[in-house]
């Protein structure tokens, strides 16, 4: 047994101590003042740093032996004592660690403190969505310890894994969390800052002409709800968020319009989009079979609305053989064929509610009528597509 708790810590001599029958027994390293050792009789052995600060005793956990090692539990305390002798408190220092703000708590202040005060329901989704999907394992991390390093490996690793539009999007939500962290108290640098993002490519795909008859075809197959879905996707040229959560009330067959509130519209005003004959047709057959909900895509679920089409589409695509469309590619396509019918780009962008760096005020002077034409146009133009394709099939 040894008998002096006294001596030059090497890592066999530590493992030839013996454990004490109960309690626990302290050692200390000769070769480095502060470094202790203590032994329990349920077998731990955990270096710890202890020294006397201000005449207060005061004791540290470094870590357990052989996890740590000796050499680094002698430069772990000789940091510690370097740490006192210019004036610092350990001990307080760890304390204010502990207590730091973790992601997952600057996590919960974002999303009640802004995303749900300022953000719309749709784009509350997607941040949750994100943290769910890139940033929950990180919850539990102090900001001060997720370094611009780990930042840049993270991202990096979900643009290899979910592709860069999802890597950057990541990015945009971490560094967001991080400019409101000041108001939690936070003195540190947002590590999501100075990232280079990845260089994402603008899509352009939208049903050809040659497809349409395909598309068509395949749509005519589908049941009656994903039927008239995806049909009013393309003629109206509306966000598939907005056509899954279109109520009557904001509708008037009468007139032909569809008023969109702002706080559902992506850009936060108010939509108002010309429903075409084709669109008014699908409604009013939707509304004869509406029994009462307030919604035009019906769902038993929690929301009362339809919120995905994803399972519908793939069938679509398979059927119609249709190689990367997606489903907002119908979106492109209405404001495709109105641009090649001769409509302007302002009047496309009025269409398809799209944010420009135009004045406000131009779009203030552009009324329904002329969006109405150009749409019209536009849709005419997909259907002699369409028909010259089955002509030719035959």
């Amino acid at each position: 047994m040894t008998t002096t708790t006294r001596f030059s810590f090497t890592k066999t001599r530590l493992e030839k101590l013996l454990l004490p029958d109960s309690g626990r027994e302290t050692y200390h390293d000769t070769l480095v003042p502060g470094l202790i050792l203590r032994v329990s009789a349920s077998g731990s052995k955990a270096f710890a740093w202890y020294r006397k600060v201000k005449g207060r005793p005061m004791r540290l956990t470094i870590g357990s032996f052989p996890q740590v090692t000796v050499e680094q539990a002698r430069r772990q305390c000789q940091a510690l004592s370097g740490d006192v002798a210019r004036g610092g408190d350990p001990q307080a220092q760890r304390t204010a660690s502990r207590q730091e703000t973790t992601l997952g708590d600057l996590w919960t202040f974002y999303l009640d403190a802004h995303a749900k005060v300022h953000k719309r329901p749709r784009s509350i989704e997607e941040d949750e969505r994100q943290w769910r999907l890139h940033l929950e394992p990180w919850q539990r991390r102090k900001l001060s310890a997720i370094s611009r390093g780990d930042v840049q490996r993270w991202h990096a690793g979900i643009g290899q894994r979910r592709g860069f539009y999802a890597a950057n999007r990541a990015l945009a939500l971490l560094c967001c969390m991080y400019n409101k962290s000041a108001d939690m108290g936070f003195k540190g640098e947002n590590p999501a800052t100075r990232i280079r993002k990845f260089k994402e490519t603008s899509r352009d795909r939208f049903l050809q002409g040659d497809e349409l008859p395909r598309f068509f075809q395949a749509l005519a197959e589908e049941t009656d709800i994903f039927r008239d879905f995806f049909a009013l996707c393309l003629v109206t040229g509306a966000r598939k968020s907005n056509i899954l959560a279109m109520q009557w009330q904001d509708l008037n067959l009468d007139s032909g319009l569809w008023r969109i509130p702002g706080e559902v519209a992506k850009a936060g005003e108010i939509m108002v989009i010309p429903l075409l004959p084709q669109a008014i047709e699908i409604l009013q057959r939707r509304r004869e079979t509406a029994n009462g909900s307030p919604w035009v895509f019906p769902s038993h679920g929690k929301s009362g609305h339809l919120m995905t089409a994803q399972a519908a589409w793939a069938r679509i695509s398979k059927r119609a053989g249709l190689v990367d469309l997606h489903i907002h590619d119908l979106r492109r396509t209405m404001g495709s064929f109105m641009a090649m019918g001769g409509a302007s780009l302002l009047i496309v962008g009025k269409a398809l509610g799209h944010r420009s760096q135009v004045s406000s005020a131009v779009y203030a002077r552009l009324q329904v009528d002329p969006v109405r034409a150009a749409m019209t146009a536009g849709a005419q133009l997909m259907l002699e597509s369409a028909q010259k394709g089955s002509d030719d099939e035959r």
